[in-house]
């Protein structure tokens, strides 16, 4: 049994919502098998950190979700806050409730991809076409589609403004016919010219996954990772799943709708817990799954074209840092879905925070990585512009200082953000000199 310290839960939405955890915390003894136990002295000064940041950041916000930080694979806090529905406080969150986890699903894809590879049943550097026939760029190979450097655009943003039907749902089958159809009038850039995030590639990359294993993508999950792993509450979401799935919200409490996008996996659509994300996160940091070879392959930085600390590997999104740190992670942003999955490798720490009410603060998460080392070196980080929305703050002190003290921490939104507050103000000086009729 893992040792587990109790915590003040802190409140979502309103101080009426306040949840705690009542499920007894087991974790598979799988977690803790790579690394030497934490002292209880030294856990207990990272559990008051922890503790004072998330009551910092969340404690009069907005989120609906879990938080799990651990080191060696042992827990160190966790919490469960709001409900199934936060509009009418219905179910409770417990660690056994899956959150949709958006893009961080795309782990998943590479690594499936990658174990396929290392069993010698496909190669990353042949083209796409070898695996999907009809496929109509030569020059993309597998690999290109895991760094994200194949230069094809968006489905979710191109496929609605060139014709296809709202009103029918879109398969990844679909995605495929749907490019080898437009050809010639899809915006495709030049393949491995640059770094272009796109959810094209890894719905592509779970039809691959389906090609050469003979499995359906869930069915793939299931047998090659949740399964020996103990993920117990992990699943891809299918039609079967569409009565008792977590739905997202919007921040105001409303629903999202299902809508005709919501269907392609590989990108998205993997539901998971903070307790079963640690599973996955321990399991890669041994040599259970996959050789050392194949975590540097998915590791190694591709698309750096420009200085700075910000890198994609196969699946993976990474910072490295000039003091030669390195942070993997990958974060997840679909409807109100939000996801934050942080792993810091020198210290075998991992940070995970999950929200379904559209709470872009959970991605302020990462900067508690300065808790456990050097990692933010005073300052905050911008996060990419893509479809994992974004947050920053002030970065707490690291354990070494002499005596935890309260921080105030400053959320910081995207430059997007910042240009709509721009226009809001000059709409709002309009106003001010436009009298009324």
């Amino acid at each position: 049994m893992l040792w587990i310290a109790p915590f003040l839960l802190i409140g979502c939405g309103d101080g009426n919502s306040k949840v705690k955890d009542s499920v007894p915390v087991t974790v598979q003894a799988t977690l803790s098998a790579a690394g030497a136990r934490v002292p209880a002295g030294e856990k207990n000064v990272y559990a008051e950190r922890v503790k004072g940041f998330i009551d910092s950041m969340f404690g009069n916000g907005r989120l609906n979700g879990s938080v799990l930080v651990a080191k060696n694979g042992q827990i160190i806090y966790q919490e469960y806050m709001g409900y199934d529905n936060p509009r009418i406080k219905k179910d409770s969150i417990t660690a056994t409730t899956p959150f949709h986890l958006a893009s961080t699903s795309k782990t998943f894809t590479a690594m499936g991809i990658l174990k396929l590879w290392q069993d010698g049943k496909l190669n990353i550097d042949s083209p796409v076409s070898t695996y999907l026939p009809g496929f109509p760029y030569p020059a993309i190979t597998v690999k290109l589609l895991l760094n994200h450097r194949s230069g094809l655009p968006k489905y979710d943003h191109y496929m609605a403004s060139m014709g296809w039907n709202r009103r029918k749902m879109v398969s990844n089958q679909d995605v495929l016919d749907f490019i080898i159809s437009h050809t010639k009038t899809l915006p495709v850039n030049r393949a491995d010219r640059a770094f272009s995030y796109s959810n094209t590639n890894f719905a592509l990359l779970a039809l691959i996954i389906e090609k050469v294993s003979g499995l359906s993508y869930h069915d793939f999950m299931q047998h090659t990772f949740f399964e020996p792993l103990h993920m117990n509450n992990s699943y891809v979401f299918t039609a079967a799943d569409s009565a008792t799935y977590l739905h997202s919200y919007y921040t105001s409490g409303r629903p999202y709708k299902f809508e005709f996008l919501d269907m392609v996996y590989g990108d998205k659509n993997i539901y998971s817990t903070p307790q079963d994300l640690l599973k996955w996160d321990q399991a890669l940091r041994s040599d259970s799954l996959f050789t050392p070879a194949t975590l540097e392959a998915a590791y190694r930085g591709y698309s750096n074209e420009k200085p700075g600390i910000k890198n994609y590997g196969l699946g993976w999104r990474m910072y490295n840092l000039k003091n030669g740190k390195k942070i993997i992670y990958h974060n997840g942003w679909w409807h109100g879905n939000r996801a934050a999955f942080y792993r810091l490798p020198d210290e075998d720490v991992t940070i995970i925070g999950l929200s379904n009410n559209d709470c872009q603060k959970i991605y302020a998460i990462k900067t508690m990585a300065d808790i456990f080392g050097d990692y933010m070196q005073g300052g905050s980080f911008e996060e990419e512009p893509d479809n994992e929305g974004v947050v920053n703050s002030t970065t707490p002190a690291p354990v070494a200082a002499a005596t935890p003290k309260p921080v105030k921490h400053t959320v910081r939104r995207t430059t997007t953000s910042k240009r709509h507050a721009v226009v809001h103000k000059k709409k709002r000086a309009r106003t001010a000199v436009t009298p009324k009729k």
